[in-house]
């Protein structure tokens, strides 16, 4: 063997020594370390053979209001807000959906799909003894809620969408509006696997931290309790590859014959007017659109001038 072979071998045998030492960091860091763990004060619910942690507030005899986190957030970020419904006698439920539950994480790409997602807060509801309920979400937890309104109008009192519009409407901005094509690059990323994990994670989830700018601090470190587990930042994607199909494609729900208030913030940079204004022809029910002066995180950003729209939303219908 030449001298020549053999540096060429010793130099492509150090490169993927090097390449596989550089893989398990990136992984090690996107996969996250912490044991499982829910919230001690959450009670625990049956649905679809997985264990959810669900949030509850309130008398279980007043009306009902099942309400649903996006990402990067969990049940955490109704808090507030589900004091003010207590107050209001309802009786306030918010659960950690599939992945962000310990007992209720699968590992598989397609069990993030909207079906289940949807089917899990059906079965909550059904085994929580609730028949009709209100509902609320925000962001992908409002994705989760235009399906489940399409799917089953009979289950639902009322829907309340915040940020996030119809996703028909979405899916057709998407692959028609070239701002909200360029402003949706995330999710195409987010179709990569292993990177965007360690890009979030990295540097002790500095990108999350920066994407919660408008959360309290107390909110910011529940959050990061749950995303540190290990996969569960691999769950939350999922949902984004489970679905992608329903952006590029398009799911076409169909119209939604349930009365709606959709809620959105004219200074989203992920969600743009043209997805927004091609929602209120695929409400067949009564609708209502509340634009306010605000972001994408209104929850955190504008909650005294959200949260009344949402308590006259539901004493209308109630």
């Amino acid at each position: 063997m030449t001298v020549t072979k053999k540096t060429a071998i010793i130099f492509l045998s150090t490169l993927i020594g090097v390449v596989s030492i550089g893989f398990i960091y990136v992984k090690d860091i996107a996969t996250g370390n912490l044991s499982k763990w829910d919230p001690e004060d959450y009670i625990t619910v049956d649905a679809n053979g997985m264990k959810f942690s669900v949030n509850v507030r309130g008398d279980k005899s007043k009306t009902p209001v099942i309400l649903l986190h996006g990402f990067p957030e969990s049940a955490v970020m109704w808090d507030k807000f589900m004091n003010e419904l207590a107050d209001n006698s309802y009786y306030a439920i918010a659960p950690n959906q599939r992945g962000y539950s310990s007992g209720a994480r699968p590992s598989d790409v397609k069990s993030y799909e909207l079906d289940h997602l949807v089917s899990d807060v059906i079965q909550i509801a059904d085994n929580l003894g609730i028949r009709k309920f209100h509902l609320i979400g925000h962001d992908w937890g409002a994705a989760v809620g235009w399906k489940l309104a399409a799917d089953h109008p009979d289950r639902l009192m009322s829907y309340v969408a915040i940020s996030v519009p119809h996703i028909d409407a979405f899916g057709k901005a998407y692959r028609e509006d070239p701002d909200q094509y360029e402003s949706s690059d995330y999710i195409r990323f987010f179709q990569k696997s292993i990177i965007p994990e360690y890009v979030l994670a990295q540097n002790d989830y500095q990108e999350l931290r920066a994407v919660w700018g408008s959360h309290e601090n107390s909110e910011i470190e529940h959050y990061l309790r749950i995303f540190k587990q290990g996969n569960t930042l691999t769950s939350a994607l999922n949902w984004y590859r489970a679905n992608f199909s329903a952006f590029d494609v398009g799911l076409d729900i169909g119209k939604i014959d349930v009365p709606t208030t959709f809620i959105w913030g004219n200074k989203d940079t992920a969600l743009k007017r043209s997805g927004v204004a091609g929602t209120h022809e695929l409400v067949s029910a009564e609708y209502s659109f509340i634009e306010m002066d605000a972001g994408h995180w209104i929850i955190q950003e504008k909650y005294k001038e959200l949260t009344p729209h949402i308590l006259t939303h539901l004493a209308k219908h109630r």
